[in-house]
């Protein structure tokens, strides 16, 4: 018999998340947009570089507009998401993602594709895309109970590790096969696919009371907005919430802290592997593709290893070992070729897999202690924060390694990286035993103190 959110169970013991039915969808939808994410963003450079004949600098701006989004519309998304069912904006967002792509191939067709529609498309992509990962991650603790968070970010973590490795590889194949603007139809497809399953959710709550049906939780969601507040004022509570709250803050932190600093080191890392190395292209395709490995990993080794360790050592633990791997990568060149080659594969399958680990546990954390209300806001700055230093730290990294040269730079950037856990060791965060339940209402929000740590 399924419970009021979907989830089955035998006897008193739940049966996993795979047997929740409104999880399930969940996956399904966010798998089919996951594998579409990536493809697209393979075919894209690859439409523009092989279709359209595109300059650099016209290269430089595609590219850009995979950014600009997180830092223009999170805020905006994640006061969207906090009014409205996220359910229903998710969906709204594949179904525009499925139509803008079915515009490529008929622009191709009447003869009207070019690089600016195409910078149009991709951009008008990434701002839907913004709002459709934010709503992702802002459903699930209104899907799930608290105790399951782990596990279902594990599921979805895998997922997106699988869509990496298999989606990146089929963007490029399905490229050549399909004639290049043909390719965005199977995107279409996938896209319309995560809109089907996602509309078959029907156990999103609204707020703090336990789980409603999906038709109390669109009027939940409707009551949601305070009349006449106007969105500015709910974007800046948002921020001031993650700001106030000196454990979301702490968390938002230490993860920009491990982003810019991998932002600086991935310009460099590329120059240094082909050049100081000097490890052959194909080599270097096989080295990268350890990092997706790796994801796989971690997205299967986080919910044993939550359970093995208390939360906040773990999440030291997985920040520290994120830092030292990469410090194999100048160490490399201490060693001959076929060892270096070692090295760097242990590197991008150790990284990877204690990055994934750490971000499950963390978005799990971040959940379970933000009010329902305010988890799109939540969600949303720490997304604008997180990926809008990238860029700036990529910029860095080039004109860091133009300076004092790729080795220095790249352990620079694994030396800033161990600040993360250097934070995180010296907050209360160290303290905390696991993913604590939910706080009663009547608790201020500032209090992270009154956390269960036992």
């Amino acid at each position: 018999m399924a419970t009021s959110t979907g989830k089955e169970r035998v006897g008193d013991v739940p049966s996993g998340l795979w047997r929740h039915r409104d999880f399930r969808n969940l996956w399904l939808g966010q798998t089919s947009s996951m594998f579409a994410a990536h493809m697209v963003a393979v075919i894209f450079p690859l439409l523009a570089s092989v279709s359209l004949n595109a300059s650099l600098f016209e290269m430089g701006l595609l590219s850009a507009a995979g950014y600009v989004p997180y830092i223009g519309v999170s805020l905006f998304a994640g006061v969207w998401l906090d009014r409205k069912p996220k359910r229903a904006i998710i969906v709204l967002c594949d179904i525009a993602r499925a139509l803008l792509l079915l515009a490529i191939p008929i622009a191709w067709w009447l003869d009207l594709l070019s690089v600016p529609t195409l910078l149009v498309v991709a951009l008008l992509v990434g701002c839907f895309s913004v709002v459709a990962d934010v709503g992702s991650a802002s459903i699930l603790p209104a899907l799930v109970e608290r105790d399951d968070l782990i596990e279902g970010n594990s599921k979805l973590e895998l997922s997106a590790s699988s869509a990496s490795i298999a989606g990146s590889a089929l963007g490029g194949g399905i490229f050549q096969l399909l004639a290049g603007p043909v390719s965005m139809l199977i995107n279409t497809v996938l896209f319309a696919l995560s809109a089907f399953f996602t509309a078959l959710i029907r156990g999103e709550r609204k707020g703090t009371q336990g789980a409603q049906g999906a038709e109390g939780s669109e009027e939940g969601a409707e009551e949601g907005a305070e009349a006449g507040q106007s969105i500015w004022r709910d974007m800046a509570d948002g921020v001031a919430f993650v700001t106030g709250h000196v454990t979301v803050r702490t968390l938002v932190l230490t993860t920009l802290i491990i982003n810019f600093f991998m932002a600086i080191a991935e310009p460099v890392a590329l120059v240094f592997v082909t050049r100081t190395l000097d490890i052959p292209p194909y080599t270097v395709g096989l080295i990268l593709a350890a990092s997706g490995a790796g994801a796989l990993v971690g997205a299967v080794i986080a919910a044993p290893m939550s359970r093995l360790l208390p939360l906040g050592r773990l999440l030291v633990l997985t920040a520290t070992l994120t830092g030292v791997a990469s410090l194999l990568t100048p160490l490399a060149t201490l060693v001959p070729a076929p060892a270096a080659v070692a090295l760097m594969v242990a590197m991008y399958v150790l990284d990877a897999a204690m990055i994934v680990v750490y971000n499950i546990n963390v978005r799990s954390y971040r959940s379970a202690i933000t009010p329902d209300e305010m988890q799109g806001r939540m969600n949303a700055t720490n997304r604008m924060a997180g990926m809008g230093v990238m860029p700036i730290g990529a910029v860095l990294g080039g004109l860091l390694g133009t300076a004092v040269g790729t080795l220095p730079a790249l352990v620079l950037a694994s030396l800033g990286t161990l600040i993360a856990p250097l934070v995180l060791a010296c907050s209360h965060v160290r303290t905390v035993k696991r993913v604590p339940d939910p706080q009663p209402e009547s608790q201020p929000e500032s209090q992270p103190e009154a956390e269960p740590t036992a």
